[in-house]
């Protein structure tokens, strides 16, 4: 399966599949990355959500039900919208917004009800196996989402202050405000230096 190059160049950052999953909506004003069933297929191959042949599979299967597949990708992105809608008011300190909140439920009674509970290691897990099941890269989104919310660590859920990602603030004194330095960091170090480069102007032009 050929990745196309924007999926590819689309930055993994946020520190959990949910968070990887709602920046795949970027910049702003916004741009889309997904914008496709396959390019949501890609992009969970990327992210490590299915295995390369598995993605492989599922294309197979959405060339032969083109209208499920676009329901599917369509489902995504509405899934996406409220996670995103939930992370950024927990993020900011704000109220979640209800309806953002039940489709989130919704979409978690929906993956544990196609899912299976299985020993791994020395522990237990949910997989999504299902290879005729076009949604099944959703269904750990979902569920990493709402572990996140009911056992993760929030205090370390940060909105960038540049591009508006999502991310866990791994960092030991909790103080990154960039999704990653090298891009937003840079950006807004670049746009302070104009901006004293403009103010130092009109200072030495009276």
């Amino acid at each position: 399966m050929e990745t196309p190059e924007y999926i590819d160049r689309l930055r993994i950052v946020g520190g959990d599949p949910a968070l990887d999953f709602v920046n795949t909506e970027d910049g702003d004003p916004p741009s889309e990355c997904l914008r496709n069933y396959g390019d949501l297929v890609a992009w969970s191959v990327r992210a490590g959500l299915l295995p390369a042949a598995e993605g492989e599979r599922l294309v197979g299967e959405a060339g032969l039900r083109p209208e499920e597949a676009a329901a599917v990708y369509r489902d995504a992105l509405g899934l996406r919208g409220a996670l995103y809608g939930v992370f950024r008011a927990v993020a900011e300190g704000g109220d979640v917004p209800e309806r953002a909140l039940e489709t989130v439920r919704g979409y978690e009674r929906e993956a544990l009800s196609r899912g299976r509970l299985e020993r791994q290691d020395e522990r237990f897990g949910w997989t999504w196996d299902d290879e005729r099941d076009l949604a099944r890269m959703l269904w750990p989104v979902v569920h990493a989402a709402t572990g996140l919310l009911t056992s993760g660590d929030l205090d370390r859920l940060k909105l960038c202050a540049g591009c508006y990602w999502v991310f866990l603030d791994a960092s030991r004194n909790r103080s990154r405000r960039w999704c990653t330095m090298e891009v937003c960091g840079t950006d807004e170090k670049m746009r302070r230096y104009v901006a004293k480069r403009r103010q130092g102007a009109r200072v030495r032009g009276g």
